[in-house]
């Protein structure tokens, strides 16, 4: 095991840890929630807020996790802060000679896999991480990775806005200090909301629209400014024999054939539509002012396209197209589209059919 050495700037770095007044204080659930939003980003069971002491690492926040700290000469996070500027990932610890003997990974939680993104105090000390982990060795995509990323600076703001209303709260006697920190407050809490909704409505592999954004989009969609019902076509498709990719192939290929495929679908339905990853390997596409025997040809045109796609492997999608009908609920006309897509896969994959 490989102790982890401290930065040049370790005393100015402990002085802003120690400015941000958060070790030892008790949960709090905005914390909580960043750790669930990156642990689910990124598939692994465990994760955590951690704050780098001088001798010690402590858990803000944690998932699965029953030490509320342990001791930095065997912490991640120590190695982390190293290179404050990028994402520390370590894909099989029992393979890397600074972990490979680690108490954390012999014993108790068995850690074969890490990532961690460090957090930056506003002058841009490196002060922890917002880490993810798990007992089996595993890769993140560059996706995945950005995503991390993006959260932990997240986390680095509610440590602003966290420090910012205990500075509020101790100057309350002074009106235009407090009117100036509280815009700034109002400040920096919009801009994490805004960050926060772009990520629940964006798919973090394929920078695709995910299931929430979509289903938005439709109820939008399937009638104009003034209410009257428009002419719009719902597809659903899936890659055919996926799980055979990722077992052949690996993983990494199989992301790699979705962000492809994403890729495709956005070039595709570019101006005149809207594709977004419904979930695993199936897609949704939203296509507006379009009546179903054009939907149905620009499938196809799709499903030929994804063919002749230079992924050095085999690849076909089904599909199954619906019309909106007036009156209908969305959900109902994403079920049609869905046992369209059930019938295309049944009758030999590779094609596209209609809803009844």
């Amino acid at each position: 095991m490989i102790k982890p050495s401290k930065p040049d700037n370790e005393a100015q770095r402990l002085l802003a840890l120690q400015r941000y007044q958060i070790l030892d204080s008790p949960r709090e659930r905005s914390f909580d929630d960043l750790v669930t939003i990156a642990t689910a980003l990124c598939g692994t069971r465990m994760g955590a807020v951690t704050l780098v002491d001088q001798d010690r690492q402590w858990f803000k926040a944690r998932q699965l996790l029953e030490a509320a700290e342990t001791s930095r000469d065997i912490s991640f996070c120590g190695h982390a802060i190293l290179q404050p500027d990028q994402v520390m990932v370590v894909e099989d610890a029992r393979n890397d000679p600074r972990f490979f003997d680690n108490p954390v990974v012999v014993d108790d939680p068995h850690v074969r896999f890490y990532a961690g993104a460090p957090l930056l105090s506003s002058e841009g000390l490196p002060l922890g991480t917002l880490c993810v982990f798990d007992a089996a060795p595993r890769q993140l995509s560059p996706g995945q990775r950005d995503a991390l990323s993006a959260l932990s600076r997240q986390v680095s703001l509610v440590m602003e806005l966290r420090r910012y209303a205990h500075e509020i709260q101790q100057h309350m006697t002074d009106r235009a200090w407090y009117e100036q920190r509280l815009a700034e407050y109002n400040e920096l809490l919009e801009q994490q909301n805004a960050d926060l909704a772009e990520q629940s409505r964006t798919d973090p592999l394929t920078g695709l629209p995910n299931r929430r954004a979509m289903s938005t989009a439709l109820e939008a969609a399937v009638v104009d400014a003034d209410g009257q019902p428009r002419a719009t076509a719902v597809a659903l498709l899936d890659i055919d024999h996926f799980k055979t990719v990722n077992d052949l192939y690996g993983h990494a290929t199989g992301d790699h054939v979705l962000a492809e495929l994403a890729r495709l679908l956005r070039a595709h339905f570019a101006g005149h539509g809207l594709a977004a990853r419904y979930g695993g390997e199936e897609f949704v596409v939203l296509m507006p002012d379009t009546p179903l025997a054009t939907a149905e040809l620009q499938c196809d045109f799709l499903r030929m396209a994804v063919a002749d796609l230079p992924l050095g492997l085999p690849l076909t999608i089904s599909i199954g197209v619906a019309a909106h009908r007036h009156g209908d609920a969305i959900e109902q006309t994403l079920a049609r589209a869905d046992a369209a897509l059930y019938r295309a896969k049944g009758e030999g994959r590779n094609r596209v059919l209609r809803a009844d």
